[in-house]
């Protein structure tokens, strides 16, 4: 398995640099290994050593403000991550105490969809089917998730007054608690690897279904801004999703710390566009790389000059925000 075959050659290429090429290493910041922001990662990381020549690793973390406290602080370079969770922590707003001026866009990667999901056994098809059952909440180590999981919650006609809470630590411990059985509903984004683990364990899975109207979309964009909706159809890839479906969106971005060097951004940039037929084989959700909508206008936050430089290169404008 090609993402396999890279976490191995990140290990390896690792463990036999000498001191001084070490200095040339540079990091993805991720959330743990399983999820899919590490996955995507480790792809395009992979991809970049195999055909950029890019001393480039992934460095998981606990969640997404290690993550990104990690690239404000020039402890890693590269991030993927929910360009609403950009903004806020660039801000210093939301689940951000402190802001983090040097966060920077590099592009927009692909539509990100998320829902909650159950055991097939449980019988529930639609988030609304989740009054009075439980649902993972609490999130210290992933406090994103607070935001997106509100968001599914209202596209479902609910609140957490509807729902039992049920704390948990992050993505995966969430997702081994409903396998468990420990709570009832699952939160993880579509295509995720931890996903196709729980459906293996349990005799298969299901994401719950959401009222995508205008009445939920502003329902979705009150708890933040840039949420929208699209259509997820079946693949093997999209475990638990059984037939076309409405998911709760927003745009994954690629991002880099201020401090990387303008050329290392054009780089691996070029990379992710150039190669992207290869990274979209590795990982399938990355088939959505598209340059002519990687470019795209957001509130609150930068791109990066080398991204700019790049871009501009490519004969690419910026496209507005919405």
């Amino acid at each position: 398995m090609r993402i396999f075959r890279s976490i191995c050659l990140a290990t390896a290429f690792v463990a036999g640099l000498g001191a001084a090429a070490q200095a040339q290493v540079m990091s993805f910041s991720t959330p743990p290994q399983g999820s899919v922001w590490n996955t995507m990662a480790t792809v395009i990381a992979g991809e970049a050593r195999d055909s950029g020549a890019m001393a480039l690793v992934v460095q998981p973390y606990g969640g997404n403000a290690q993550m990104m406290q990690a690239v404000n602080d020039q402890l890693a370079e590269f991030s993927l991550n929910d360009v609403n969770d950009v903004i806020t922590a660039v801000e210093g707003s939301g689940e951000y105490r402190m802001a983090m001026p040097n966060l920077r866009v590099v592009a927009r990667i692909n539509p990100f969809p998320v829902g909650l999901y159950v055991k097939e056994s449980s019988g529930m098809t639609a988030v609304a089917d989740l009054k009075g059952k439980s649902v993972p909440s609490g999130w210290d180590a992933f406090p994103i998730a607070r935001s997106h999981i509100s968001a599914i919650l209202a596209a479902g006609g609910l609140n957490w007054d509807d729902v039992k809470q049920v704390p948990v630590p992050e993505l995966i411990r969430g997702s081994d608690d409903m396998a468990s059985g420990r709570v009832d509903s699952a939160f993880f984004a579509v295509g995720g690897p931890k996903v196709a683990e729980v459906d293996a364990s349990v005799g298969g899975v299901r994401y719950l279904s959401v009222e995508a109207n205008d009445e939920t979309l502003a329902k979705i964009q009150e708890v933040r801004p840039a949420f929208y909706f699209t259509e997820v159809t079946p693949a093997p890839v999209r475990v638990g999703v059984a037939e076309p479906m409405q998911f709760v969106t927003w745009d994954n971005v690629l991002l880099a710390g201020a401090h990387v060097p303008d050329e290392k951004i054009e780089q691996l940039l070029a990379v992710v566009f150039d190669q992207k037929d290869a990274i979209g084989e590795a990982y399938p959700p990355l088939r959505a790389l598209n340059l002519d909508t990687a470019y795209k206008a957001y509130p609150g936050v930068e791109y990066h000059p080398g991204a700019k430089a790049f871009f501009e290169a490519r004969g690419i404008e910026m496209s507005p925000a919405g």
